[in-house]
């Protein structure tokens, strides 16, 4: 069987950038201004995965022996792996390890996982412009295979390593090993079974045809045969009316033969069939791996919700302390978790300053171990990278310890390097009586901070301040105290008018209860709840907070004794209709899982409009204690769990099997919380099948999250994580659907997936 990565067949054979990876070169690797060493990387022919020599190994007398590679076992990546590639010095450890003159030489790797960055230095400016060039070209096209050849490109390499004499055949042995490579422990009888049927030619080894026999057996799915059976109706295939009664009946889809047709042109991949306006098998199982295929509604994947609604009226995707890496105490602060964060469409971001050395304010984790950027560093990255996935306005938000001086500088940095594009004044001509609109604000920078007079004073001639003294933010000196613990005194904080003066919409202030808000903040003054402070509100006074976060903004923050940057859970949060609900992005978690659920329509956006109960002045809408009204819709969610295919092996040893499970949990307002799972399946990581049915009851659909979680079933311990996928509840389509599946980190395991059919009915509402 061929690579579906090869050159050839990612038409890229001719390409000179791509002939020049794949002969490989020297790179200078740089960790630190001490370890800087010369390294020897190359393409591998699958044009998927790269390999490096490291210090332990010696480079094969002949680079270009594939062989000598699968022989020697040398450290790899693949092309799947990398988030993007740099040109120039673009990460912290070039601007710091090395000198200006190599800039046209220098250029970074970075990684999807939590791996480090990859900062290389090449011998010329033309070779570093050809490593750039030919990995982002196998990155574009990577991202362009179909799931049958992303599956096929698993398989292939996964018959290499097994593959131990690189003789492009199997033995019996090296099926057996393939297996386990692949997720599947079978007996020794079936194993050989198996390799009698595709040993057509007795000689002992599978080649060529046999091995894509052997392959097309392994991908084998019954389901689909089963499904595909019931509705192609025209001599064994699919017509366009075929199709079109399988979207009706089965997909719930208003849709004509047209629609059925531009589907059979689109993935049929069969000519004659094509031709015919038929679908074969294939063809149908190329359509279920599509977007029209997949559980999330297509639909929703670019922006459909009203953008000219205030801002205060969007769920806005927010992180705590951006700037760690890792835990609260000692771990790195960096440039690298804002940029991030921002690519996950985060839209607030959080940035602790104090005073720095040189006169430079700088970031870090105050009275802790962490490590400290800079801040104007802090503000370039974030202006580079506030965009690129979202045009929708970035929240500062501005945790200042700094003295006057230093406050002075980064007022100037922030007015210096974002430039037009920063909020230094309302918009429009006059004193505004509510917010813009994130349509208004699109590619705009918002600051969150203390000001020194209300906004109104900017529209007085004769207003003049002369109190420079402020409290210092809600969140200061919160990292030794209990929950419960009566608070201190507010600290006061002297503030420069110049940074003061860039703090329009969003001014903060303490909380001291929703009647003194009412009546005496204006629109921008908004607190900042501790998680505690902020969930027993949403517990015990719901509605209150609704309507406070009608016309105010609320953020949310982690408790200070979460130092290993754990989360709390948003969703009562979310349902009481605060807005800024900031959690450790950092920290891979159930949390954030079901944030980037919530996050994930709507275009990446990073805003979610908030349901109309969640934005009326006189709503009822209570998600304790529920009562009719328009927020009760009861739907009943049943769905099925029918299969999986190419779950990876969380335990990297050969002879670790998965034995996996999965669970579907509901989020949402108190009665909608639930959870069930599947029976585990032994000894199968590869294409297991459970065929389990469950029904839940779902009272707030508009607040509602599904997650699959799939885990690694071990009877003596906890389970271990696999895989997971999160969405709104009003995201999901019906009928049967293949369910991406994310790793620990939110991105993307290749091939993995499960297969379900869901299905939506409207029931009676029930009153409390």
């Amino acid at each position: 069987m061929d690579s579906a990565g090869t050159a050839k067949n990612q038409g890229l054979s001719e390409d000179p950038n791509l002939q020049f990876l794949l002969s490989g070169g020297d790179l200078l690797k740089v960790r630190s201004s001490s370890w800087k060493k010369t390294r020897f990387y190359k393409l591998r022919e699958d044009c998927k995965t790269l390999w490096y020599e490291s210090h332990k190994n010696l480079r094969p007398s002949n680079p270009t022996c594939e062989s000598c590679f699968r022989i020697s076992n040398h450290p790899t990546f693949t092309v799947e792996d990398i988030a993007a590639v740099r040109q120039g010095r673009q990460t912290e450890g070039l601007r710091k390890y090395t000198d200006e003159k190599v800039e046209g030489r220098a250029f970074s790797i970075l990684f999807k996982s939590r791996r480090k960055n990859l900062d290389l230095i090449a011998s010329s400016e033309v070779e570093a412009k050809q490593w750039i060039s030919g990995l982002e070209k196998l990155m574009s096209n990577m991202g362009k295979l179909t799931h049958q050849q992303k599956t096929e490109h698993w398989i292939f390499n996964c018959m290499r390593k097994a593959d131990k004499d690189g003789n492009n055949k199997m033995c019996l042995k090296e099926l057996k090993s393939f297996m386990r490579h692949i997720n599947i422990e079978v007996d020794d009888d079936y194993a050989q079974l198996l390799f009698e049927k595709c040993d057509t030619s007795k000689c002992g080894y599978l080649d060529g045809k046999e091995i894509e026999h052997f392959y097309e057996i392994l991908t084998h799915r019954e389901e689909i045969d089963v499904i595909y059976a019931s509705y192609a109706k025209t001599g064994g295939m699919m017509s366009a009316e075929d199709l079109r009664n399988f979207l009706i009946k089965e997909q719930r889809e208003a849709v004509d033969l047209n629609h059925a047709l531009t589907l059979i042109n689109k993935y049929e991949p069969d000519d004659t069939a094509k031709e015919k306006k038929m679908m074969t098998k294939d063809g149908f199982l190329m359509y279920l791996h599509q977007p029209e295929g997949l559980i999330f509604n297509p639909a929703h994947k670019s922006v459909y919700q009203d953008m000219t609604q205030p801002l205060n009226h969007y769920f806005i995707s927010s992180s705590h302390n951006t700037y760690l890496m890792e835990d609260q105490l000692k771990g790195p602060s960096s440039t690298e978790a804002y940029i991030r964060a921002l690519l996950k469409s985060c839209r607030c971001v959080e940035l602790d300053c104090w005073d720095g050395s040189d006169g430079e304010p700088v970031i870090y984790h105050g009275y802790t171990l962490t490590s400290k950027i800079l801040f104007k560093d802090a503000i370039k990255a974030i202006k580079d990278y506030a965009f690129k996935t979202s045009e929708y306005p970035v929240i500062l938000s501005l945790e200042n310890h700094c003295s006057v001086e230093q406050q002075k500088i980064m007022a100037q940095h922030m007015i210096s390097i974002l430039g037009s594009a920063l909020v230094t004044k309302p918009l429009g001509h006059q004193m505004p009586t509510g917010f813009p609109s994130p349509e208004e604000l699109k590619g705009r920078f918002v600051i969150k901070g203390k000001r020194l007079n209300k906004l109104e004073d900017s529209f007085t001639t004769d207003a003049s301040t002369t109190e420079d003294i402020v409290s210092e933010e809600e969140e200061s000196g919160d990292d030794a105290k209990e929950e419960d613990q009566k608070p201190k005194k507010n600290k006061k904080l002297k503030l420069a008018k110049e940074l003061s003066d860039i703090v329009i919409y969003c001014k903060s202030v303490h909380f001291h209860g929703f009647e003194d808000a009412k009546d005496n903040q204006g629109f921008y003054e908004m607190s900042s709840f501790k998680e505690g402070k902020a969930l027993k509100l949403a517990e015990e006074s719901a509605n209150p907070y609704i309507h406070h976060n009608v016309d105010k903004l609320s953020r949310i923050y982690p408790a200070g004794l979460r130092t290993d940057s754990s989360n709390y859970n948003p969703v009562p949060l979310w349902n009481a209709g605060c807005q800024i609900v900031a959690l450790n992005f950092q920290t891979p978690c159930t949390e954030m899982d079901v944030h980037q659920g919530r996050f994930l329509p709507n275009g990446l956006s990073g805003y979610i409009l908030k349901p109309p109960y969640l934005r009326d002045r006189a709503t009822e809408f209570d998600p304790v204690t529920l009562t009719r009204g328009p927020w009760l819709q009861h739907k009943a969610f049943h769905i099925m769990v029918i299969s999986a295919q190419q779950l990876p092996k969380v335990n990297k040893k050969k002879s670790s099997i998965v034995d996996p499970l999965v669970r579907v949990e509901i989020y949402g307002v108190n009665i909608d919380v639930a959870q069930k799972e599947t029976e585990h399946i032994d000894n199968n990581g590869f294409q297991p099948m459970w065929n389990a049915t469950f029904q839940f009851d779902v009272y707030v659909p508009e607040l509602a999250l599904v997650r699959f979680v799939v885990e690694d079933y071990d009877s003596t311990s906890d389970n271990e994580f696999v895989g997971q996928y999160s969405l709104p509840f009003t995201s999901i389509q019906c009928g049967y659907h293949h369910v991406p599946l994310l790793n620990m980190n939110g991105d993307l395991l290749p091939s993995a997936c499960l297969f379900v059919h869901t299905m939506i009915l409207d029931e009676e509402p029930q009153p409390s």
